[in-house]
């Protein structure tokens, strides 16, 4: 399996909300092993700009904390998954755990 999958980090960590991170941990993932970490910093947050720029960088899955469901429309009509929910501490544990065993949305941390 080929992923790269995106994940909104402020201070290093899952960010609550996607569209409020300061850079995106971007993992590559080629037979069920993450190969290679980098964080990117993000374009002007405008409705539409992330899901555009993460599908442009090759990503097919975004793990957030939270997010809107007008962003998430947005990501799904850019063939990227989403996973919402989530807490953690350990990002490359997270996606380690997503290719492994899946993961599975929880309660949106977002309200709105």
């Amino acid at each position: 399996m080929n992923k790269k999958i995106a994940i909104p980090t402020t201070n290093g960590t899952l960010s609550a909300h996607f569209g409020h991170c300061e850079k995106f941990a971007i993992y590559e993932v080629a037979n069920d092993k993450v190969i290679k970490e980098e964080f990117v910093s993000p374009p002007p947050h405008e409705p539409g700009s992330f899901p555009a720029f993460l599908r442009n960088l090759g990503c097919d899955s975004i793990i957030a904390g939270g997010m809107g469901s007008r962003a998430q429309n947005l990501f799904a009509q850019n063939n990227i998954k989403v996973i919402i929910g989530l807490r953690s501490d350990n990002l490359k544990e997270l996606v380690e755990t997503y290719i492994s065993e899946g993961l599975a949305s929880g309660d949106n941390l977002c309200d709105h």
